[in-house]
C-alpha cells in the first residue's frame, strides 16, 4: 500500500452527491478569504451536516480565448441528501439562496475595487 499522497487522481463517479458552484470572483472581483469560507460553512452545516467547500481558481482555455475566475464549490455527499426529486430540488434551491446571500454579504463588506487610504 502506497502511503504517499497522489499528485493527481480521478474523483469517484457521482462525487459529490450535490455540488453548488458560486462564481464568487465574478461578483467580488477577488478570492474568498478563509474567514468568509468559514461563515459560509456555518450557514450550511446546520442544513445538511458535514460538507466540503473548495475555493479555487478556474482556468477556462481554448485555442481562441482564456479566462480565469475564482469559484467556490460546496460539495454535499449523497448520504446527506434527502430522498426524492422534489425534496432534493428544494434543498438545492435553499443552498443556492444561502450561497447567493453569502456572496452578496461578502461583496458589500469588501470588494476588490475598494482602496483603503
Amino acid at each position: 500500500m502506497n502511503s504517499e499522497p497522489a499528485i493527481a487522481f480521478a474523483a469517484p463517479a457521482g462525487h459529490p452527491g450535490l455540488e453548488i458552484r458560486v462564481n464568487f470572483g465574478v461578483f467580488a472581483g477577488r478570492e474568498a478569504t478563509p474567514a468568509e469560507i468559514d461563515l459560509l460553512a456555518q450557514s450550511i452545516i446546520p442544513k445538511v451536516g458535514p460538507i466540503s467547500i473548495v475555493s479555487e481558481q478556474r482556468h477556462q482555455i481554448s485555442d481562441h480565448a482564456e479566462a480565469l475566475l475564482h469559484q467556490v464549490r460546496i460539495e454535499i455527499p449523497d448520504d446527506r441528501l434527502p430522498a426524492g426529486t422534489v425534496a432534493l430540488e428544494r434543498l438545492a434551491d435553499e443552498l443556492v439562496k444561502t450561497a447567493e446571500a453569502w456572496t452578496e454579504d461578502c461583496v458589500s463588506q469588501r470588494h476588490a475595487d475598494e482602496v483603503d487610504l
